[in-house]
Order: C-alpha cells, then structure tokens, then sequence
C-alpha cells in the first residue's frame, strides 16, 4: 500500500537521513516537508517543501489543510517530527526550548491529528521523562507527554541514544559509545532513519504508543536492509 509522509524538522541532521530512507521506499509516494524557510531538497520529483510560520498562531490549522490536501490522492498520510537541537542550543534557554520542542512539534502533531492521520512518529532522546532535573531530558520527556495527549491511534517514540554518523556528534563521542551496551550507547544514523521509514512500511502497525530503543530501532532498520 503506498502512503504519503507530512514531516516537520526535515532538513536536520536526522531529519534529512529519514527523508532518504523514506524516498528509498517504493510505497512511499510522496514526501512533503514543512520548512520555515527555502532549503535545498533531494533531486526527487516525490519530495516537495512547503513553506509555513511555525510561530503563527494558525500554525496547526495550516498543516491540518496541508494533511487534507495530500489525502485527496486517497492514500494514508503520516506524520514524523524529527525536529532536534544541535550544539547551538546549549545557549538556549529552557523556554526557548519548550517553544520548538513542545511548542512547534506539538502543533505541528496536532495538525496531523486534526486532519485523521492515524500515524505518527516522534524523535525524542534516550531517558527522556519530564521528572528529569536535566533540562534536555526533561524537555524531551515534555515533548513526549505532549504528544502522547494528543490521542494519535499509532504513536511511535524514538529514543536514540548517541547517533552516530551525526554532525553534530564528535567522533570521539560515537566511538566510545560503541563500548556501551544498551539504550545509551551509539546507534548509526542511518538506522534510525530506516527504523522511521520501516514505521509506514506495510499495514500493520501496534495501537497506541511503542517507545523505540537502540535495539528496537536497529530491529527495525534491518527490515528494511
């Protein structure tokens, strides 16, 4: 069954991997990305970019007509955010960070919901959980929450740990990561972009929330191998 993804924070690092990994599919029609400004895209006449104030307060009523206007080709629509801060954001302060993580993603989230899309996958961080004293992991664990209220019937969470192959991951960094077992050690980049794509791949999806590890997200990248 072929599908059509809406996704927001796709010219990221991760983000731009996941768009690949998407295109690589034969099922996947279309690859529309949400963009706060022009950015170059991939040669492939399935992607487009559309252009949208995610600081606007109709920014969720915008990407809920997007979604509508993608789903008259008659196939499923999805949704991924793989919205995520690089090292400039250690500058940021916490509210600067609920703005984009809880604040963008969560309309962006709530559009596609408003439009019936019964999918969507959600990048996040290994430990996230909004009980965390660490700003980083307790906005994630915000993000998470956020989303989850949102009541999607397919709510897929991924928790990488150091992603490897990522600009903004020193190599000494990835390296020593491989020496950790478990949800906090390194996975590749390309892994979790394939673990996204393997989420739309097919029909059968569990229902209500997955939370992905390291593990659980190679599993799934090697679906797709």
């Amino acid at each position: 069954m072929e599908f059509r993804v809406l996704i927001i924070g796709g010219t990221g690092q991760v983000g731009a991997a996941v768009v690949r990994a998407m295109l690589a599919e034969p099922s996947c029609a279309e690859v529309v990305m949400v963009n706060r400004k022009a950015a170059s895209l991939i040669a492939d006449q399935r992607v487009r970019q559309v252009i949208l104030d995610t600081a606007s307060q109709q920014f969720s009523a915008e990407v809920t007509k997007l979604a509508l206007g993608m789903m008259a080709h008659d196939e499923p629509v999805y949704g991924a955010s793989c919205v995520g801060v690089g090292i400039g954001s250690r500058k940021w302060s916490e509210e600067e960070l609920k703005a984009l993580e809880i604040g963008v993603v969560g309309g962006f989230a709530r559009g596609c919901y408003a439009a019936g899309s019964a999918r969507f996958a959600l990048l996040s961080a290994a430990g996230s959980t909004a009980k965390s004293r660490i700003r980083y992991v307790r906005v994630m664990g915000l993000k998470e929450e956020t989303v989850q209220d949102i009541g999607f019937k397919h709510l897929a969470i991924f928790r990488p740990g150091i992603i490897g192959g990522n600009a903004h991951t020193p190599g000494y960094l990835a390296w020593l990561g491989r020496l950790i077992p478990g949800p906090f050690g390194t996975i590749e980049q390309d892994d979790v972009a394939r673990a996204f794509a393997a989420e739309f791949v097919g029909d059968s999806a569990p229902n209500g929330v997955v939370h992905l590890n390291n593990a659980a997200m190679r599993e799934r990248s090697r679906r797709l191998s």
